[in-house]
């Protein structure tokens, strides 16, 4: 049996590596479903929404801990003081790599 995206960690990544091919993206989508890949299949992104701003934090605070275990980032973007959107690539893939969907499912996890 396969591994879950959520038992995974990531992996550093080396310039030059191509990104994931359409089938992998695809494949690894299925396991994060509420994330959006983009059309060029070079990010995911997810919004989440919450009651105010503290709550906000307190989630962002939570998957900051995340990323830095797994040293994978997001792109952050906090707006109507109530919402959060988070957007995942590897710069140095110029793409997606398995650590972009290993991470958002564990930011999924925060959530649930």
């Amino acid at each position: 049996m396969e591994e879950q995206l959520i038992q995974k960690h990531c992996v550093p990544c080396e310039g030059g590596l191509p990104p994931l091919d359409h089938e992998y993206v695809q494949k690894y989508a299925t396991q994060v479903p509420d994330w959006k890949v983009s059309a060029d299949e070079k990010n995911i992104t997810r919004e989440f929404t919450f009651k105010d701003f503290t709550e906000v934090m307190k989630f962002l605070n939570a998957v900051a801990d995340i990323a830095n275990a797994e040293d994978h980032h997001p792109n952050v973007y906090i707006y109507d003081f109530n919402k959060i959107r988070f957007e995942l690539t590897t710069h140095a893939m110029n793409g997606l790599s398995e650590n972009d969907f290993i991470l958002a499912a564990k930011i999924d996890a925060v959530k649930a």
